[in-house]
């Protein structure tokens, strides 16, 4: 059984790919603005940003690498110890098409595994997701099979970043086991376990029990909620054990009704909440030696 960490760091989803700008005037869009919320989300406390890039104009999601190399340079200017973490997860859904359910209809994203790796590569940050998840995801499924999970990895480990996991559920689990054991992937494993997606793990204190008592002994893991369940799971991951996140790639809300001003307000809430349960926030130093990374 595993007690909640002194220190814990958190993670803040500065804009991710799902959230609507229309249902918040505050989600950061261009590139210029994704750096600024990050940054901003640092001074409030986090120790890592995950993130994601929009098209400017239309807020639609994008992978391009011009945007992401703006916002990784930015940051590098200006906080050289902040925990970059870039995505890997866009181009992995399916949606059938009408006619020929073999064919992909509108919404498909499918890529090749070194072109959902490739700004990796060119960028090399601290950190990147692997989302190990095969799943329906409302209307698409979301492909991610071990063939192609080896050729991503082989790519992330080449430029010198560190996968951090995403589960979705018990399944995603058994595969990391097996990635481990043939040697895809190094111990000890930095991961996540996303709660709240509709056909995945739910957000409940026995979900996360039971998710944390499936990982290795030595794994470093933040429990995460999507939508109502995020600010609760903040206590409910620091409790069980694991560290942190929050930010509007997962809930857009800073309480019941009040859209959140900012990413950095989520942060502020999210170190209150550690805080007034014993916790301590860790610098992005600190997090740096939890993860294993070198420090600046």
């Amino acid at each position: 059984m595993r007690t909640p960490r002194q220190r814990v760091y958190i993670t803040c989803a500065v804009t991710g790919n799902l959230t609507l700008p229309s249902r918040s005037p505050h989600l950061p869009i261009t590139p210029r603005q994704i750096a600024e919320s990050s940054l901003a989300a640092a001074d409030a406390g986090a120790a890592i940003v995950h993130i994601h890039v929009r098209e400017p104009i239309s807020g639609a999601p994008s992978m391009n690498i011009d945007y992401y190399r703006e916002v990784v340079d930015t940051i590098r200017d200006r906080n050289e110890k902040l925990v970059i973490n870039l995505t890997t997860g866009p181009g992995g859904r399916f949606v059938p098409s009408a006619e020929d359910p073999k064919v992909g209809g509108p919404g498909t994203t499918l890529l090749a595994p070194d072109k959902r790796v490739k700004h990796i590569a060119l960028l090399r940050p601290d950190i990147c997701t692997l989302d190990l998840n095969t799943m329906n995801f409302a209307g698409e499924v979301v492909i991610n099979t071990p063939d192609n999970l080896r050729q991503m990895a082989t790519i992330i480990r080449l430029a010198g970043a560190k996968p951090e996991l995403e589960l979705f559920d018990s399944g995603d689990i058994a595969l990391m086991h097996d990635l481990i054991a043939d040697g895809t992937l190094d111990t000890p494993p930095l991961i996540s376990l996303v709660l709240g997606v509709k056909y995945g793990f739910q957000a409940t204190p026995e979900t996360v029990t039971y998710a944390r008592n499936l990982l290795p002994p030595d794994a470093e893991f933040t429990a995460f909620g999507i939508g109502k369940s995020a600010l609760q799971t903040v206590a409910l991951s620091y409790l069980s054990g694991g560290h942190v996140r929050v930010g509007l790639e997962d809930s857009i809300y800073l309480k019941k009704g009040v859209l959140a001003p900012s990413n950095a307000s989520l942060v502020e809430k999210a170190r209150r909440i550690v805080d007034d349960l014993g916790g301590e926030i860790a610098t992005a130093n600190e997090a740096r030696k939890i993860i294993g990374l070198p420090v600046r």
